[in-house]
């Protein structure tokens, strides 16, 4: 038998599919301050919004226009929406990026993935591994800060329907379905910053430099929907469809806008991932 035909010895007991398991890769990243610092900063928003209407007063109805802004102290549930739809377009982009973009390139910083790699973990498990407790990680934190907005705005406006900026209200368990629809939404929409922070994060030894860039080209796609003459093409810009979960705190939703982000953000993402997955099986890693 020539030595192209040989089977490949391995180590007894040896399953490549059971390396680096998802607990394993959950516990270290929990345990990052990093992770603590971000679940902080989204779990304090709430309390700091609560303080500057109790300081500023209730907000003030600019052009006769009503918006989630003015009903933000009519109920918890409104000042949870309010909570996503300030946040939804920066703030909520900074720990996708954050634990995306810092997958493999802080291995490779620390100059650990090639040890990693000779474990041995095979790349594929090691990406899968780690894009899995990012994305969870992502979730957790768009969970976590209408969780704490909800408690908090209840506590301090007390429970009730979500009232509609447009005019009328929604009950509590009907406002409750649409928030977690919104959630799920933000989420899907963020798959492409998460895309591209975890593709960057294959390219480069520098986590700042994956985030970063993830966070920086996020920022050019909201500046270019900005940019109407620019006309359709926006459709295509996954910034275009951010706040189309609008529509669905309406007494009546209209879920077409979603439907239309939610496949250009994972049309967007899938090749982002791809890419990925297929330049680091062919990288040289030496870090």
């Amino acid at each position: 038998m020539s030595a192209l035909t040989e089977p490949v010895e391995t180590a007894s007991g040896y399953r490549p599919g059971r390396t680096l398991p998802l607990r394993v890769e959950l516990a270290r990243q929990l345990g990052r301050r990093r992770t603590l610092i971000m679940g902080g900063i989204l779990a304090a928003l709430p309390f700091v919004l609560v303080i500057a209407f109790a300081i500023g007063g209730d907000p003030a109805r600019r052009d006769g226009q009503v918006t989630l802004m003015d009903t933000a102290t009519a109920s918890g549930a409104n000042f949870a929406a309010l909570n996503l739809f300030v946040s939804a377009g920066f703030l909520l982009v900074i720990p996708v990026a954050l634990f995306c973009g810092d997958t493999i390139a802080s291995e490779a910083s620390w100059s650990s993935l090639r040890y990693l790699l000779a474990a041995p973990v095979p790349r594929a498990r090691l990406l899968w591994s780690k894009l899995v407790v990012a994305l969870g990680l992502s979730l957790a934190a768009m969970v976590l800060l209408p969780v704490v907005a909800l408690a908090v705005g209840t506590a301090a406006y007390g429970s009730g329907p979500l009232q509609i900026p447009t005019g009328g209200a929604l009950d509590s368990g009907t406002a409750a379905q649409r928030l977690v629809a919104v959630v799920a939404y933000i989420f899907v929409s963020q798959l492409v910053t998460a895309g591209l922070a975890f593709w960057l994060s294959t390219k480069t030894d520098a986590p700042l430099g994956a985030v970063g860039g993830a966070v920086g080209l996020t920022i050019v796609g909201n500046v270019l929907d900005a940019v109407t003459a620019l006309g359709h093409w926006r459709d295509f810009l996954p910034a275009h469809w951010q706040y189309a979960w609008v529509d669905a705190v309406q007494p009546h939703p209209e879920w077409s806008g979603m439907i239309q982000g939610t496949v250009i953000s994972l049309t967007y993402a899938l090749v982002l991932i791809a890419l990925a997955f297929r330049g680091f099986a062919r990288k040289d890693v030496v870090s």
